[in-house]
């Protein structure tokens, strides 16, 4: 729907100024008396006329051609009617040339149309030799300043795209890294007891069904999102810090102890600082049950004087790095969401043992 209004609205942009350079050329033939003499001339000149503004009408698809079209009308305007300017009205196309191709296309079309110049001291004297020269150069700078501004704002549209794949991405791996991980754990703790402990087997094989489901919730309503073009919410809300209980509990249903604290009303704060801080929290846990073998993990949740402070310790080792590579695809999200916030954010081993993850959201420019 956007792309058939756009090219409704430039059919009509394109319509009204070919009908305005048309009751322009129309005007100065009617008002002018050195315009042509007889009733054939005239009705010449009117066709060349339309014949030029029309090409406005399908430049944009075939600009070097409608250019061409509108350049020989312009030569017999210019022999009929040397008062409507150089070539008549042809530097409103050459603006839009310019628009449409870079400059060492769009350049060349302007050289073209300047070299014949000069047959305008023949016939008008210095005074229309400079308005035509200048009228050209005008218009290709108007054009290539409207070309300009059309790819930085194509760039910045980029970039934006680009941003938002990214963080899909990110919040596509937090979802799916955290449950498999729990659903990989419970399922060789459920092989280790099937036989001697069946009940400790059935309940991880419970754990893994509601993280499996979790998991198809979370991507159920992230597909959402990104199927909406209206810009709405999804049905479900994003997850925040009043699920951190949940997500605690969760990870204590797999064998590792986790002890949370909360300081300050911290479930008031904006939705997008809290899902960042949800998912800070929800890596540090996963990467210490999948890379660290840790025993307990302390999680610690302070906000106070507009400042979000996360920190979760765990007394495992710091996660594994893989060959080839800086750091875990997981801190680098991490240290990303922080930074889009205008946070810091920092992970390491301890002196004593351990890995702790700290992080630093401020939150008052935001609410």
């Amino acid at each position: 729907m956007r792309c058939a209004s756009r090219s409704r609205f430039l059919l009509l942009l394109d319509g009204g100024i070919a009908t305005v350079s048309l009751a322009v050329c129309l005007l100065a033939l009617l008002a002018s008396d050195a315009g042509p003499d007889t009733t054939g001339a005239t009705a010449v000149a009117v066709g060349l006329a339309v014949a030029q503004a029309s090409c406005l009408l399908w430049i944009r698809r075939h600009p070097g051609y409608a250019l061409t079209v509108a350049a020989l009308a312009g030569v017999g305007l210019e022999a009929l009617c040397p008062q409507l300017g150089w070539l008549g009205l042809v530097a409103i196309p050459m603006a839009y040339v310019a628009r449409l191709r870079p400059p060492r296309y769009s350049l060349v079309a302007l050289g073209l149309l300047m070299a014949p110049t000069p047959w305008k001291l023949l016939t008008g004297g210095w005074r229309d030799l400079l308005l035509a020269v200048i009228a050209l150069d005008l218009a290709w700078a108007l054009g290539e300043l409207q070309r300009g501004q059309a790819q930085r704002r194509c760039e910045r549209e980029r970039q934006v795209r680009a941003a938002e794949r990214e963080r899909i991405s990110r919040e596509l791996h937090d979802v799916v890294a955290h449950h498999v991980a729990v659903i990989a754990v419970q399922a060789a703790a459920a092989e280790d007891v099937f036989d001697e402990q069946p009940e400790q087997a059935r309940a991880a094989l419970a754990a893994i069904d509601t993280a499996a489901r979790s998991a198809l919730t979370e991507l159920r309503a992230m597909l959402h999102a990104l199927a909406l073009d209206d810009g709405s919410d999804p049905d479900g809300p994003q997850p925040g810090l009043a699920q951190l209980d949940a997500l605690a509990d969760a990870v204590r249903a797999v064998g590792l102890p986790v002890t949370l604290r909360r300081e300050g009303d911290g479930e008031a704060l904006p939705g997008g600082v809290q899902l960042s801080a949800y998912r800070i929290v929800q890596e540090s846990l996963t990467n210490a049950l999948r890379h660290g073998h840790a025993t307990h993990a302390d999680v610690d949740v302070r906000y106070g004087d507009g400042v979000l402070r996360l920190e979760v310790v765990n007394d495992g080792p710091a996660p594994a790095r893989r060959p080839g590579t800086s750091s875990g695809r997981g801190i680098v999200g991490m240290r990303e969401r922080a930074r889009l916030l205008g946070g810091t954010l920092d992970a390491g081993p301890l002196p004593a043992g351990g890995f702790r993850v700290h992080a630093r959201l401020p939150v008052g420019a935001d609410r």
